[in-house]
């Protein structure tokens, strides 16, 4: 795609970046037939090839509205368009980069202004947890938008329970914003499979939000903080050469931690850093091959005839291109895993805080996710990040849970 930047993009580090992404776009279409928008609205501007255009407008000077920033706004960030892209267009980077130039042309209103605030914000704030404590004890008189979003609290003493035993094998583990207060046994239950396997979960407390939140509300600078904080919290531990793997059991974590080397790289103090953390950096489902081997003599007779319907979540599947890896190591671990019966490339409609400010679009995707995955009449629906797990529960009575939780459980039994 031939461009002509705008003069005060040209020879900027996001306007070089731009620009190079653009090119590679050949106008071929082929994204809009996976983008989970366009199946919905059908408007080239709600799928990847007409978002294309309207940044590459704005890049070349041309002026920006609010009709431009609502269909950036509703872009899910899926990156399936990635995935079936023949020319390699990074999709992912172009928009954060369109929207955030939107971002400072178009004001919003005070409303949308608010609750983004207030998402950006909350979510990350250590009040998250005594909120979400007061939200769970008053959860039955909740509205039921606001209940979607809040899970029953986990009264099992297992979900706060973490493995003691040192081992050679240490890993890092980011516990994430929310998922410690919203779902904690996600992360005590990936520390004792782990420990299972003769491998030691350590977490530094330092550590918080993955800088995702911020980021994908426009807030660049915000975002580029978390991720400084979180490398300046892991450094120690990784200079002491213990550490084998940064662990991530939220994929929306995984692909963004994956990409701090290309968030990081024009900062000359942290670039260095970010590249090496991004190496270190594994989604759990990467460990699966080395896991299998020892627990499976542990696990054969348990997981045996137990069903499970697998949801793939984008930021695996398409953010950071793995597939395949969970339902195989399940199965190799005696489980039976089925995939949705159709589109199971397509969103569940979570997409990070997109549920709170897409609800319309939001739903209807997790109600068509769910019309693939529920003829399967699985024991449990598992999926590999809180955010899918969260929403497709709100539509749902079969239980939706992190697969790591479910071999846990196996181990246990």
């Amino acid at each position: 795609m031939q461009t002509h930047l705008a003069p005060e993009f040209q020879d900027t580090p996001e306007g070089r970046e731009a620009e190079a992404i653009l090119r590679k776009c050949v106008h071929c279409g082929f994204c809009t037939a996976t983008c989970p928008t366009y199946q919905l609205l059908g408007d080239e501007l709600d799928g990847p090839r007409g978002r294309i255009y309207l940044i590459k407008q704005v890049l070349e000077g041309q002026p920006a509205g609010r009709s431009t920033q609502e269909h950036l706004d509703r872009c899910l960030t899926c990156r399936n368009c990635e995935t079936t892209c023949p020319s390699g267009v990074q999709y992912g980077a172009l928009v954060d980069i369109g929207r955030r130039i939107v971002e400072e042309r178009v004001p919003r209103p005070a409303g949308e202004r608010f609750v983004r605030t207030l998402l950006k914000e909350g979510l990350t704030s250590p009040l998250f947890g005594p909120a979400m404590k007061l939200g769970q004890a008053l959860r039955p008189l909740l509205p039921k938008a606001l209940k979607h979003k809040v899970p029953p609290r986990d009264r099992s003493a297992r979900a706060h329970q973490w493995p003691t035993r040192p081992h050679d094998r240490q890993v890092l583990l980011l516990t994430g914003c929310v998922q410690p207060a919203m779902m904690p046994n996600i992360n005590s239950a990936t520390a004792r499979v782990l420990d299972a396997a003769g491998i030691q979960t350590v977490v530094a407390d330092g550590a918080g939000c993955c800088g995702a939140i911020r980021t994908h509300l426009n807030d660049h600078e915000g975002g580029l903080a978390d991720m400084r904080r979180n490398i300046d919290a892991w450094w120690p531990l990784v200079v002491r050469g213990k550490v084998e793997a940064i662990v991530m059991n939220a994929s929306g974590c995984g692909v963004t931690v994956k990409e701090y080397a290309r968030h990081l790289q024009h900062d000359p103090e942290y670039a260095e850093k970010a590249r090496r953390i991004s190496e270190l950096t594994r989604d759990l489902s990467e460990l699966l091959p080395d896991l299998v081997p020892r627990l499976k003599p542990r696990l054969a007779a348990k997981a045996a005839g137990m069903k499970l319907a697998y949801h793939p979540p984008c930021t695996l599947q398409h953010g950071q291109q793995l597939r395949g890896g969970v339902e195989a190591g399940l199965r190799d671990l005696g489980f039976e895993v089925e995939l949705a019966t159709g589109e199971s490339h397509l969103c569940c409609g979570s997409a990070g805080t997109y549920s709170v400010l897409q609800p319309e679009l939001a739903y209807r995707l997790r109600d068509r996710k769910l019309s693939h995955l529920e003829p399967l009449r699985p024991q449990a629906i598992v999926s590999a990040n809180i955010g899918c797990i969260q929403h497709l529960q709100t539509g749902t009575a079969t239980p939706v849970r992190h697969w790591v939780e479910v071999l846990d459980d196996a181990l246990a039994a």
